[in-house]
């Protein structure tokens, strides 16, 4: 078998070498010159060579000597990282936050910024889902928060805030329209750019619909925000979403064109069971924040927190 470098015996090397004394290698090392000295002599029987030249002017190092000392200070090194990253507490600083995909794009980037700039050490997970997929998940343990849609009034979670849901369609084309053009939102029966099954808004503009007796069918359907927003904008269909999530280049419709009322959803947020960590309850806290106090997109005050921005180490985490 091919003998293994000890780094005990590469320290003492090194040592010798930047020292050029095995005797202020050893007060270095803590150790006797004659324990430094036996160390070398152990490390030249394994590589099969002198590594120093002795004499009575001092220590100086052989051409072998001088190819093994890059190689032992880069052992040496590459030793110490991984001692370092295998001691590291085996608590790491994270939330997992589950959430519906127009929250994650349209609300918690900016939660997220800021909490970042508070709490670096932090890291964040976002997983999307429907928000009643969401609230089966957490009850399971497998999120530490969810921030999801709820119908107004609903039980389950915490209140962050109520929002506004409105029909939402493509703008108006500003050249003259086509002979025989119609608004898509005039169209019969109405098509519809709408989140899967299981997405409370979907439900209730669906229910509004029915109420009044106006015909519908589904164009277009996807989980992700972004491909709703195309779908209106590229006049597949209207839609309804939280009036949050609406961007601006979109048009939002009412009563003027025939379209019923929609009742306000919840933000709510809710909490896997238990003591949470301390990087739980801080999220927690910025969501309900900003969130909560319609702070997006406005004058960024800073957190509570961000007064002092202390830092969450792995230790505080376990908290």
């Amino acid at each position: 078998m091919p003998a293994n470098l000890d780094t005990d015996l590469l320290r003492a090397f090194v040592a010798v070498a930047d020292s050029a004394s095995f005797t202020r290698a050893g007060e270095r090392l803590g150790r006797t010159q004659a324990a430094v000295s036996q160390q070398v002599r152990r490390l030249e029987d394994t590589v099969g060579k002198r590594v120093f030249e002795r004499d009575t002017h001092g220590v100086r190092m052989t051409r072998d000597g001088e190819v093994l000392l890059a190689y032992a200070r880069r052992m040496l090194t590459l030793n110490d990282e991984v001692l370092a990253l295998m001691h590291r507490s085996p608590t790491v600083a994270s939330v997992r936050i589950g959430t519906p995909d127009d929250y994650a794009t349209m609300l918690l980037p900016e939660i997220l910024a800021r909490f970042n700039a508070a709490y670096p050490d932090v890291m964040v997970e976002v997983v999307c889902d429907n928000s009643p997929d969401l609230v089966a998940e957490i009850e399971k343990g497998r999120y530490d928060l969810a921030l999801i849609t709820r119908k107004a009034g609903e039980a389950g979670g915490e209140l962050v805030r109520q929002e506004p849901v409105s029909w939402v369609a493509p703008p108006l084309d500003p050249a003259s329209p086509l002979p025989g053009y119609r608004p898509v939102e005039s169209l019969d029966p109405l098509p519809l750019a709408l989140f899967p099954k299981g997405c409370v808004v979907r439900d209730i503009a669906v229910a509004a619909l029915d109420g009044i007796g106006r015909d519908w069918r589904v164009a277009f359907t996807s989980k992700s925000v972004v491909a709703v927003h195309g779908a209106v904008m590229g006049g597949l269909g209207v839609t309804a979403m939280e009036a949050c999530t609406v961007p601006p280049s979109l048009r939002r419709i009412g009563a003027a064109e025939g379209f019923p009322d929609l009742p306000d959803v919840d933000i709510a947020l809710h909490r896997a069971r238990g003591t949470a960590p301390k990087p739980v309850r801080l999220l927690a806290d910025a969501i309900h924040d900003l969130v909560g106090h319609q702070l997006l997109g406005r004058r960024k005050p800073p957190l509570a927190s961000q007064v002092t921005a202390p830092q969450v180490t792995a230790k505080e985490a376990a908290q």
